[in-house]
């Protein structure tokens, strides 16, 4: 049975969720990441920006300098995330097999949907239609025997297109296409390939397999059969977290200790509110340090019993903090907290330690405070000093391993 896959993308997401929710804003050059004049990248530009050069990724002054006039904005993850919701509950209609890739893509397999939902452009067809109709936004979507193939045309035909690889023509599809195109060939890869003279698919594609793995390992028979249309990779659901990260970037290098250990606090708080809401618990915590100079560090200890509370993370990776303090003074840019070897296993009841069951009371209070009133609502004597900060700057949510 032939594969049919959808690779369906919605159109410079952050951007488009903003206009959506205020028209005045279509058509005009548009950047998502913050004020030019603080320190971040570009999260999402629009595509009268991206004219200009602007690309997702880039410094925001650099931005700045190409589009002076585009309008730059904050943002609101929470707006984001509705939306990625939405659009996912609208793909799920449609095929049991979905894989989500970040909040604003994703894959679906349509094999043998044919007798419900019609021909492969058909299902396309009745997806984009949902997804204007019911979030007010736009999707590229494209649709190959294989999720390379299919990623591919979706970025090809944006924005609001609609691409369809036919079975068999993957490799003719894909010769023509600069290197870079390829999922898997970054910069480095991208040069080396450039430096062996192969700067299209198609001339990888033709590459002896045998040069491709000396020269790039295991990575080397993966692209080299990307390059030739072959994937194998099933549409799978996504395996459950192993790990919840938040972290800053602050927008002036800094080495107060007491700055560092509020935003610290609030980061602990942010985490194990997560934590809660997934009714997880960790048994490892690591602190990440970036330096002025662009070093990171990142120090790691485990606890002896798994933990939840905002109260007792922060304590933990405080340590780590005073001795990365203590160890380096240079100018911090980046601090965060990750927390890892997670589990859903019941706590241990300690008859005597009421300290534990005080903690789990207040912070399910805090929880429920927070969720209705949102979570700058209530703060503790850490953070209360960061009110200002924290409404310029949002943790960045990073990507659950």
């Amino acid at each position: 049975m032939v594969r049919y896959i959808l690779h369906v993308d919605l159109d410079a997401f952050f951007v488009s969720v903003e206009q959506a929710l205020n028209p005045e804003l279509k058509g005009k050059p548009m950047v998502v990441g913050g004020h030019p004049n603080r320190r971040g990248v570009v999260a999402s530009a629009s595509y009268e920006a991206r004219t200009f050069g602007v690309q997702a990724g880039m410094p925001l002054t650099a931005a700045r300098r190409l589009c002076p006039q585009a309008i730059f904005l904050q943002g609101n993850p929470s707006r984001y995330r509705d939306a990625s919701v939405k659009f996912m509950d609208i793909l799920a209609d449609f095929s049991p097999s979905l894989e989500p890739v970040g909040i604003d893509e994703a894959y679906l397999d349509a094999t043998g949907c044919e007798p419900i939902c019609g021909t492969p452009q058909q299902l396309a067809l009745k997806i984009k239609e949902r997804i204007k109709n019911e979030i007010n936004l736009t999707a590229s979507v494209g649709i190959a025997s294989c999720k390379v193939v299919a990623k591919i045309a979706s970025d090809l035909c944006k924005p609001d297109g609609l691409l369809q690889v036919t079975t068999g023509q993957e490799a003719i599809f894909l010769a023509p296409l600069p290197i870079a195109k390829l999922p898997g060939v970054g910069r480095k890869t991208e040069q080396a390939l450039k430096e062996m003279g192969i700067t299209t698919i198609g001339n990888l594609a033709t590459l002896p397999l045998k040069v491709a793995k000396r020269y790039f390992g295991a990575a080397g028979i993966t692209i080299h059969n990307y390059a030739n249309g072959i994937d194998n990779r099933k549409v799978q659901a996504p395996g459950e977290a192993k790990s919840i990260s938040r972290e800053i970037t602050f927008a002036q290098d800094t080495v107060d200790a007491h700055f560092l250990k509020a935003v610290l606090h609030y980061l602990c708080e942010r985490v194990g509110s997560e934590l809660r809401h997934q009714g997880r618990q960790t048994k490892c915590l690591t602190l990440k340090l970036r330096y002025a100079d662009f070093e990171t560090t990142t120090r790691r200890l485990s606890l002896r019993e798994a933990a939840d509370a905002d109260q007792i993370i922060f304590a933990m990776v405080l340590q780590l903090l005073d001795k990365a303090l203590a160890q380096k003074q240079n100018l911090v840019r980046l601090i965060g907290i990750e927390v890892s070897n997670l589990s859903t296993e019941g706590k241990q009841l300690h008859m005597f330690d009421l300290a534990r069951q005080r903690l789990e009371y207040l912070n399910k209070a805090i929880d429920r405070i927070r969720r209705r009133y949102g979570f700058a609502s209530i703060q503790s004597g850490w953070t209360l000093p960061l009110k200002e900060l924290l409404l310029q700057t949002k943790p960045e949510p990073r990507p659950l391993k």
